[in-house]
């Protein structure tokens, strides 16, 4: 049950205890989409209390009431995005979106590793395309809370220089910030664009746009330290706003106890909090407050989301700890973070931002 201090409606609870377990009976991309359509529906209730202002953050030009958000690709496609908006996240990232709808890999390509509270997903970038994902922001109203837009390339007749611009241009008008992925292990030779020459090319293109929301760039954590500072210092003289740090993992950290380990593709969830943790810090420590960071990679309670700003998010962002526990986790989670923040003395999140990254730099 939610704690006192944030409450979902009385639904809720219910519905997520009751769901699901039933829907990880299905094959784990049947039930992401039936899962979609019951957000799109509504099906999954309304967070109701106000946030404590411990939690408020002002970033990007934006005030985000607390500093939970959700990870794109959740919600590719931009379809049960008002109803994500009601469950009490601080920021809801859509994306990530080609120019071209794409069907992705084939099935299956997303498996649970239930016994390490991790998935490995090989999706592909399927996606219904901007075209759609215009159509479905445009319908969006109401909307509560900031939302990003996470933009990428497709597989074949890609030309990131030209493709990046045009995808931020178009969600320009919808977007309260927008997030270049150059970091999935899934699209070949993505992960490429992450070198210094060829990132500084797309931001130099992206830069081009004339109206264009703060701009983010999300990366893998498994870039060298030479590699991050490279990312980092092209960020920063390329005028780029902040870093998502990171996306999922091609490692298969030790001890991991699933049978689906040597499954190919990212793998997500709580193995991958130490890796993220530590890429986090380095990244604040080599960014000297000239990006704003946003951490994710294994957050499954206000403790780790506590780690993550204290390694130097403003921001935090989940996915696979959402995909395991349901609506129920975003008010216990804003409560145990204000527990958190509350019991370390820290009177607001902006306090905590970075106060262990020398500690957290060495992570392990």
């Amino acid at each position: 049950m939610a704690s006192q201090g944030h409450k979902l409606d009385p639904m809720t609870p219910a519905i997520a205890s009751a769901l699901l377990p039933l829907l990880r009976r299905l094959d784990p991309e049947d039930a992401h989409l039936l899962a979609l359509r019951a957000l799109r529906w509504g099906l999954a209730g309304r967070s109701t209390a106000p946030d404590d202002p411990v939690l408020g953050v002002t970033v990007l030009g934006r005030r985000f009431s607390n500093p939970i958000g959700l990870a794109a690709g959740f919600d590719k496609d931009a379809v049960a995005a008002a109803g994500l908006m009601r469950l009490g996240f601080g920021f809801v990232e859509t994306g990530t979106v080609t120019p071209l709808p794409q069907a992705g890999n084939t099935r299956p390509r997303l498996f649970r590793l239930e016994p390490d509270r991790a998935v490995i997903n090989r999706m592909g970038f399927n996606n219904g395309g901007l075209e759609l994902y215009l159509r479905n922001l445009a319908t969006l109203s109401g909307r509560t809370v900031p939302l990003g837009a996470n933009v990428g390339i497709n597989k074949d007749g890609a030309d990131p220089e030209r493709d990046y611009p045009l995808l931020i241009g178009a969600v320009a008008p919808h977007a309260d910030y927008a997030v270049i992925n150059v970091s999935s292990p899934n699209t070949p030779g993505l992960r490429d664009l992450q070198s210094e020459a060829r990132l500084r090319a797309i931001l130099q293109a992206v830069a081009t746009v004339a109206k264009r929301p703060p701009i983010l760039v999300k990366i893998a954590p498994d870039l060298s330290d030479a590699g991050l500072e490279a990312v980092v210092e092209t960020c920063v003289e390329e005028g780029v706003q902040g870093l998502i740090v990171g996306n999922t993992t091609i490692s298969r950290p030790f001890g991991l106890k699933s049978r689906l380990i040597r499954k190919d593709g990212g793998l997500s969830g709580a193995p991958l909090l130490p890796l993220s943790t530590r890429m986090l810090a380095r990244a604040f420590l080599l960014a000297r407050g000239r990006l704003v960071l946003v951490g994710a990679g294994g957050v499954f309670s206000g403790q780790d989301a506590l780690l993550k700003i204290r390694a130097g998010a403003s921001l935090v962002q989940l996915y696979t700890g959402f995909a395991y526990q349901g609506p129920a986790l975003i008010p216990r989670l804003k409560t145990e973070l204000t527990a958190g923040l509350k019991a370390a003395g820290f009177q607001r999140v902006e306090d905590a931002v970075g106060s262990d990254a020398q500690a957290l730099a060495e992570y392990a």
